[in-house]
């Protein structure tokens, strides 16, 4: 039987210090990649999640939901419900400025989401311990102070820049290189110019 990962922090678990080039707060999270379907300005259908960072480690963040985002009629899909959270829980490692990715991701849906719906998204890193970082949110329905429509917990590994460059192919790396464009934020100090 294969163990699974929790996304609730072990005892010990710190929460870790912003880093320095960690965006100032307020200010907007910017997209890992402009065609991402989560954060992406570029893609026709996405999500368009927009974040901000907030005093420590944690942000805020909303989308709207739209008819290219339902599953039942006028209802928001779960499977993109859980994107936009799996997304904003990612923008946290902007603030302690770590690549990652996500070893497990849990999702309630305690309320409908129709489309015409805006989520108010809080995030917030719970724990870090070593390369584990245990994060969680709510999102609201229609303003920052609306009922509680869905809430996750996740669980991201930190791994090292490389492991996305060697994981993605090597036309597209070319055609990225030739259109620096695509990628919406280029940071020496992340590696991520190809």
């Amino acid at each position: 039987m294969s163990r699974v990962a929790s996304t609730i922090p072990p005892d010990g678990a710190q929460i870790p210090f912003r880093h320095p080039k960690a965006p100032a707060i307020g200010s907007k999270i910017p997209s890992h990649f402009g065609h991402c379907f989560g954060c992406g300005d570029l893609h026709p259908t996405g999500l368009h999640l927009v974040a901000h960072a907030g005093q420590g480690a944690n942000l805020t963040a909303k989308f709207t939901v739209t008819e290219n985002h339902q599953g039942a009629p006028g209802l928001a899909h779960g499977g993109l419900l859980s994107l936009a959270f799996d997304e904003a829980l990612g923008k946290l490692m902007w603030l302690i400025r770590s690549p990652a990715v996500t070893a497990r991701l849990e999702t309630d849906f305690l309320k409908p989401v129709p489309i015409g719906s805006t989520i108010y998204i809080t995030a917030e890193i719970t724990g870090q311990v070593n390369r584990k970082v245990y994060t969680s949110a709510e999102g609201r329905l229609n303003s920052p102070d609306g009922p509680i429509a869905v809430s996750a917990s996740a669980l991201y590994v930190i791994v090292p820049m490389n492991h996305f460059m060697e994981n993605a192919p090597k036309e597209y790396l070319e055609y990225i290189s030739k259109h620096p464009e695509l990628l919406a934020f280029v940071d020496p100090d992340f590696e991520i110019n190809p």
